[in-house]
C-alpha cells in the first residue's frame, strides 16, 4: 500500500507544479497595471468663436473736422486729379468717447484748377476729400469739402470749397502810376514840360503793356494751410475698429510762409 501511495502523491505535486508554471507564463503575458475596456477620453471641442462687433458709429453730415495741409496747391503749377493730403489737428467726440483721433491722415484732390487773367479773372481751384486713414490702418471712404482756410494770404473760399485768389487791380493801377511817374521824369529832363507830358504818355502805355501781359496773383494753399473740412454725408464707422480711448499723436505742422500783399 506505500508505493501506490507515493506515485499517487509524486503525480499530484507534478500536477501542481505544471499548473503553477503555467500560471506564471500566462501572468507573464498580460501587460502592468489595470486593464479596462473605455474608450480614450476625447477633447471637448472648442468654443465658437465670439462675433465680431456689430455696433456701428455714425458721425452725422455738416460735422467740421481741422486739418493741416500737407502739400501745398498753387494755380501756377495745379491742376485737375492732383492728390492732396492732410491730417487731422482736433479729435472728433461722441458720446464722451474719441472716434476720429489726432493724426488721422486724409486724401483728396483737385476738381479744377485755373490760373487767373492777364486783364481780368482771379485764381481759382477746387478740391474734395475722398478718403480717410486712421493710425491703426483702418480706413473708410467719405466726402467732405473745405469751408475756411487759413493760408496766410487774402484768398477766398466758398460754401462748395472753391477757393479764389486776391484780384490784382491795386497792383496793376501801382504799376501803372510807376511807369508813368518814371516816364514824366525822364520826359522832363530830357525837353521841360513838353517832354514831361511825352514822357508820362510814354511811361503810362509802358505800365499798361506790363499790366497786359502780367497775370493776376495766383491763388494758393501753402503747405501748412489749416482747413475746416465739414462732412457733406454721414459717415459710418465700425465700432470694433475704433480705439476709443486713444487721443492720437499730434503731427508736427508748418506754418504757411508769410506772404507779401497783393
Amino acid at each position: 500500500m506505500r508505493e501506490p501511495s507515493r506515485r499517487a502523491i509524486r503525480t499530484i505535486s507534478l500536477s501542481i507544479t505544471g499548473f503553477l508554471a503555467f500560471a506564471l507564463i500566462v501572468a507573464a503575458q498580460e501587460p502592468a497595471g489595470p486593464q479596462t475596456d473605455a474608450p480614450p477620453a476625447v477633447a471637448p471641442p472648442p468654443p465658437p468663436p465670439r462675433p465680431a462687433s456689430t455696433e456701428r458709429i455714425i458721425v452725422p453730415s455738416g460735422t467740421r473736422i481741422a486739418v493741416a495741409l500737407e502739400n501745398g496747391i498753387s494755380t501756377r503749377s495745379a491742376k485737375a486729379g492732383d492728390s492732396l493730403y492732410f491730417h487731422t489737428t482736433f479729435p472728433i467726440t461722441q458720446n464722451n468717447r474719441i472716434v476720429m483721433p489726432v493724426g488721422c491722415y486724409l486724401r483728396g484732390e483737385l476738381i479744377e484748377s485755373k490760373r487767373p487773367g492777364r486783364v481780368k479773372g482771379k485764381g481759382e481751384f477746387r478740391l474734395r476729400l475722398n478718403t480717410l486713414i486712421f493710425p491703426n490702418g483702418y480706413t473708410v471712404n467719405l466726402t467732405a469739402a473745405p469751408r475756411s482756410a487759413d493760408s496766410g494770404g487774402k484768398e477766398t473760399m466758398d460754401s462748395e470749397g472753391k477757393v479764389t485768389g486776391p484780384g490784382g487791380k491795386g497792383h496793376d493801377v501801382g504799376t501803372v502810376a510807376e511807369t508813368t511817374v518814371a516816364g514824366a521824369g525822364i520826359g522832363a529832363i530830357a525837353g521841360g514840360a513838353k517832354g514831361a507830358g511825352i514822357g508820362a504818355g510814354v511811361g503810362g502805355l509802358l505800365g499798361l503793356g506790363a499790366v497786359l501781359l502780367t497775370r493776376g496773383p495766383e491763388a494758393e494753399l501753402p503747405r501748412g494751410s489749416s482747413l475746416d473740412i465739414v462732412l457733406e454725408h454721414e459717415l459710418t464707422l465700425d465700432a470694433s475698429q475704433i480705439q476709443f480711448t486713444n487721443l492720437g499723436q499730434a503731427l508736427p505742422i508748418t506754418p504757411p510762409p508769410a506772404r507779401p500783399d497783393n
